[in-house]
């Protein structure tokens, strides 16, 4: 089974994915995009939305120039599928919103649980898109590769801190956007490494508008400049492409792997004590260092939980490709 990029078909794409389940899509994008180690690009791509998310954003300067600034206010709309792009960015803002508080505390109260769940998303993650490729062949291996020690290589770097300021928060939005439009990088890790994640974290719950404005001015620069790169990319090198984002994510998964050892902690914007620098160990080293039950059992149904839930969503994303391309034969 292969999955090719596909322009887009406005219309179709409308009958076919109802407003709601972008929402939904959207929401589960952006409770990904709150976790330090997950990426909303991964929720993208096995919701079957990445490929479209990636055209609408494309086709927006070349629609901007010829459609809006002439006044074509619907043909700018339906160029860069506006009802697509406005109702999926309803629903990450909903769930950056309501959820990063409770996101903050059950990574804080449950860290082993959770980080579990992600390993399995994850995990499974990999998968679904490695199977992706059209053509399987030996030179896939290097872009693979180059995605695993690149994507292992950022989780193993310490935590930097950058003075907060309007400049810092325009750069960190466009820094972030483009590690979380790509499947395997996660965009609120590039934060935390830049000491950026706990000062655009407490503006969201505080609802700071200007200091959000600036980070999401920083997002939209970002996401124009990268979206149309990547997109080409998938386009003319498909498979290596694949093959790349598939390291990236097995890359990530020592960010979520459960059992972690930390070797030096710093104070953050609260004055709370959080990990500076943490290294991943074994479930045994991890209750010899710590005294507590590593929950191996717990952690392992935590994980199938993660997969089952990846693979539910690529059958039923399958059934709603069917149905669609059913409705769209039958317009036809």
């Amino acid at each position: 089974m292969t999955n090719q990029p596909q322009k887009i078909n406005t219309q179709s794409a409308v009958r076919g994915q109802h407003p709601a389940s972008v929402f939904l899509r959207g929401m589960a994008m952006g409770a990904a995009d709150v976790v330090p180690g997950v990426s909303g690009g991964t929720i993208a791509f096995i919701t079957g939305i990445y490929f479209r998310l990636l055209e609408a954003i494309s086709a927006i300067p070349r629609a901007v120039f010829r459609d809006l600034f002439r006044g074509k206010l619907s043909a700018f709309w339906q160029a860069c599928d506006g009802t697509f792009l406005s109702t999926l960015l309803a629903g990450i803002l909903t769930s950056i919103v309501t959820m990063a508080s409770g996101i903050s505390f059950l990574l804080a109260e449950y860290p082993i649980l959770i980080w579990s769940f992600f390993f399995g998303l994850i995990l499974a993650s990999v998968w679904h898109v490695g199977r992706q490729a059209r053509h399987y062949r030996v030179s896939l291996l290097f872009p693979l590769v180059i995605g695993i020690v690149v994507a292992w290589w950022i989780t193993t770097l310490s935590v930097g801190q950058l003075n907060p300021s309007a400049l810092t928060f325009f750069a960190a939005g466009a820094v972030a956007i483009c590690a979380m439009i790509l499947p395997g990088i996660s965009g609120s890790f590039i934060l935390v490494i830049v000491g950026m994640y706990a000062p655009v974290l407490a503006a969201i719950k505080s609802f700071d508008i200007a200091v959000l404005l600036l980070f999401m001015a920083g997002c939209l620069v970002g996401l124009l400049s990268v979206a149309r790169l990547i997109t080409w990319a998938f386009h003319k090198y498909h498979d290596h492409v694949l093959a790349l984002l598939t390291g990236f994510m097995i890359g990530a998964l020592n960010k979520v792997w459960p059992w972690k050892e930390t070797l030096s902690w710093r104070t953050n914007s609260s004055g709370e004590q959080v990990p500076l620098s943490e290294v991943s160990i074994s479930p045994g080293a991890f209750a010899d260092l710590t005294g507590l039950d590593p929950q191996i059992a717990t952690v392992a149904a935590m994980v199938i939980v993660g997969i089952v839930l990846v693979l539910l969503i690529e059958w039923f994303g399958g059934r709603y490709q069917k149905a669609e391309q059913a409705v769209s034969d039958s317009a036809g």
